[in-house]
């Protein structure tokens, strides 16, 4: 294997440890990365177990989320919410697919999401919310099919952050490391937010003020990042 292709694996297992032991993955959700060796791929792990690499681990797979060649893991059901994100956004190389519980609630009420800690000055003012049913009807709430993987990438828009009714969340980053910060922070503000609007009148991030953090956040993604990686151990 490319050393390049395998530390970005490595990396990959990472990221998806790192989110099951902050409890932004369980036993779904799933993390992806752009292909650093051509664009048109990205890599998926089939576990969120975080054992070691191997062969038959991971799944490579086209921005039509084909598996490419034989003998890789069998894809996720929901790996279209991967390709067509990826097709629509140049920018992104690394993709989060959460459940997280404190997230829910923002996708299937009345109260949006805002940014309120700077942490989050990714988010825009208001986190877009993509009901599933609005175009495509009842379904089994997956992502299932390029149809609904382009429906979910047209709300997505040029954010950071897609809220899904009933669902989760799916987070994007220029990289692992920030699409990993995004999502854990992104559920850090979802349990801050009803406390603060309990106590009455938050005072959410200004667009300024968010453009100015994010602008900083960027510099240091690695502080964080290591922290998250040392508390996994050496396993």
């Amino acid at each position: 294997m490319d050393s390049e292709l395998a530390h970005v694996l490595e990396e990959l297992r990472t990221a998806t440890r790192i989110l099951v032991r902050e409890g932004v993955l369980d036993g779904f959700g799933h993390v992806s990365v752009r292909s650093p060796v051509d664009r048109g791929r990205y890599f998926m792990l089939r576990s969120n177990t975080g054992e070691a690499i191997a062969p038959g681990g991971y799944a490579e797979l086209t921005l039509d989320s084909e598996p490419v060649g034989q003998g890789g893991a069998r894809p996720s059901l929901e790996r279209f919410i991967h390709g067509e994100i990826y097709g629509a956004r140049p920018d992104v190389k690394a993709i989060v697919h959460t459940h997280s519980p404190a997230l829910i609630p923002f996708g299937v009420s009345k109260a949006p999401l805002h940014p309120l800690y700077h942490m989050c000055a990714f988010l825009p003012p208001v986190v877009p919310v993509f009901d599933i049913r609005l175009e495509h009807g009842m379904t089994n709430m997956l992502i299932t099919s390029q149809p609904l993987g382009r429906s979910l990438a047209t709300a997505l828009g040029t954010t950071a952050m897609v809220l899904m009714r009933g669902h989760g969340a799916t987070l994007v980053g220029t990289s692992l490391k920030e699409a990993v910060s995004r999502a854990i922070y992104a559920t850090i503000n979802a349990q801050l937010q009803p406390i603060a609007m309990q106590l009455g009148d938050p005072v959410y991030l200004a667009p300024e003020e968010a453009d100015q953090a994010d602008e900083l956040h960027h510099a240091v993604l690695d502080r964080p990042w290591e922290l998250w990686k040392g508390k996994l151990g050496d396993a």
